[in-house]
């Protein structure tokens, strides 16, 4: 078992990817010290590193950890350069057995569909769960981080500070198995938008009177839903959803009431040609995100 995962380690390292050990048969947590256990000596030295700055693609390191234990394969994303979108399955109901939930599988396809384009084709990972890791190269100019129900219910990511389980890992559910793609493709544009934060709007001065926030949110609706109404096939809902995260603040601030955003919104996607269901879901997750998100306003000093 411990020449099976020293394996796996080395072929993920083997594609450019860092890894760190995983206690055996688990999925978390990492096998490796924290900060109260830190010895400050070896990679530590200069001062406690954390698991996502010890994962390594160093072939001597990684024998050297997998020869203490069959630890199972953890492949930190951030450093990897990996976006790992994670569908789920549905939690069973104990007493029916059964979920009639969609999985997330079921549910990202289906927002592939709404944007305009095909599940990617791209490195995939069938998990202990049953669940899929569709694993993507991150895009340079943008740091994304782990998000958690933004794609939708059930589909999360996992970027700079999360991590993966590899596969030839396993755990009492089951085994992580390398499914189909050689490659991690890149991550589509379309979805990038999703999955980026979104963006802050400029800080007011800490003088600035109320009256001031709130035409500028005016301004920022209007904008928004002019953009949602012209965006073309294939952008559709990654617009709608990208201007509701961003107008879901004003909401939180006081600015803006949510049903006078999401009337806006809801016209402008269906003047793009989105029906009127895409419209309310999208809307309500993206809202719902952006309002958890943005209790705070954030003004200068």
């Amino acid at each position: 078992m411990t020449e099976h995962l020293l394996r796996a380690a080395l072929e993920a390292a083997e594609r450019g990817w860092h890894v760190f050990p995983i206690r055996p048969h688990l999925k978390r947590p990492p096998a490796l010290h924290g900060t109260e256990a830190c010895p400050r000596t070896g990679a530590c030295a200069n001062g406690h590193l954390t698991w996502e700055q010890r994962a390594t693609r160093d072939p001597d390191r990684i024998r050297a950890a997998w020869s203490h234990a069959p630890f199972n394969v953890g492949i930190a994303t951030g450093p990897s350069g990996l976006v790992v979108v994670d569908l789920d399955k549905p939690k069973t109901d104990k007493d029916k057995g059964s979920s009639d939930a969609p999985c997330g599988a079921a549910t990202f396809g289906a927002l592939c569909e709404r944007a305009g384009h095909a599940v990617p084709d791209t490195y995939r990972v069938r998990t202990a769960s049953g669940g899929e890791h569709l694993y993507f190269t991150a895009p340079d100019d943008v740091r994304l981080t782990n998000t958690a129900r933004t794609i939708g219910e059930l589909v999360d990511t996992r970027a700079w500070g999360g991590y993966v389980v590899a596969p030839g890992s396993t755990t009492p559910a089951g085994a992580y198995e390398a499914l189909c793609g050689s490659v991690a493709a890149a991550l589509p544009a379309w979805l990038q938008s999703i999955l980026e934060p979104p963006p802050r709007a400029p800080q007011a001065p800490s003088m600035a009177v109320a009256g001031q926030s709130r035409r500028y949110a005016d301004v920022a609706l209007a904008n928004e839903a002019r953009n949602v109404a012209m965006a073309q096939v294939g952008e559709r809902e990654a617009t709608l959803f990208r201007a509701a995260r961003g107008l879901g603040r004003f909401v939180a601030w006081g600015d803006l009431p949510r049903h006078v955003v999401e009337q806006a919104l809801q016209e402008g996607g269906e003047a793009a040609g989105l029906s009127a269901s895409e419209c309310r879901s999208t809307l309500r997750s993206a809202l719902n995100w952006s309002i958890a998100h943005n209790s705070g306003r954030r003004d200068a000093a």
